[in-house]
């Protein structure tokens, strides 16, 4: 019985000592699980793509800045120009032909042939005006006139070009004027060529800096050497 007893007592010895471990054991477990769920909370701050976790900075912190965007203009400096008559600054003018001033007319209506432009050309308190006189049948250039703004609001001739087919524009600053050529056998439309001669504008007047001449192609367009009309045929 001793034995019984005995191995009994071992019997319930071992199973102490089972019951021990397995209290251990779930301990242990335990432990495991809750640092599984920690774990688990971690990893639910990361980010599913990029680098892992993201950089929240201390708690109840804020972002040091934000990036915005903004799309800004830059405001232009030029001056806005001021329109004027021109027709009526080309007739009260004393240095224009007085052939030209009884010759404009109004073409259509009140439709004169006259161009304006404005822009800087001898950098004055507002925009100079460039004015291209015309023929109102073919458009052709007879008078190119600049006017440069006093400071007291009215205009001064500081330009005037009357020749056959000239034409004035503003280059950068510069004031370019074109004029054609003509032999004595050219029409209106066919011109020998051009002188292209640009102004600036220096001490009070312009000042010419540059001369382009051109000769034109005669022979195009004279008929000869056409390529000829292919002929048709029937089967």
């Amino acid at each position: 019985m001793r034995g019984l007893t005995g191995s009994g007592s071992g019997t319930n010895g071992a199973a102490a000592g089972g019951s021990g471990r397995l209290r251990a054991g779930l301990a242990a477990g335990s432990t495991a699980m809750a640092g599984l769920a920690a774990f688990g909370l971690f990893c639910a701050g990361c980010s599913t793509g990029g680098t892992g976790t993201r950089d929240e900075g201390p708690a109840g912190s804020q972002p040091v800045a934000q990036v915005t965007s903004s799309h800004t203009v830059p405001s232009g400096t030029a001056k806005p120009a001021p329109r004027v008559d021109a027709v009526m600054l080309v007739k009260g003018d004393p240095q224009v032909s007085r052939q030209l001033r009884n010759d404009l007319r109004p073409c259509t209506g009140d439709e004169y042939p006259v161009d304006t432009s404005y822009g800087t050309l001898t950098d004055g308190p507002a925009a100079d005006v460039v004015v291209n006189v015309m023929t109102c049948g073919d458009s052709v250039g007879v008078g190119t006139y600049v006017y440069r703004r006093r400071e007291d609001g009215s205009y001064e001739n500081v330009f005037s070009a009357e020749v056959p087919a000239v034409y004035g524009t503003i280059d950068r600053g510069d004031l370019v004027v074109t004029t054609q050529v003509y032999g004595s056998k050219d029409t209106v439309a066919y011109p020998s060529g051009e002188d292209v001669i640009t102004y600036r504008w220096a001490t009070g007047r312009f000042t010419e800096t540059d001369r382009v001449h051109n000769d034109f192609n005669r022979a195009a367009g004279a008929g000869e050497g056409d390529v000829p009309t292919p002929e048709t045929t029937q089967d």
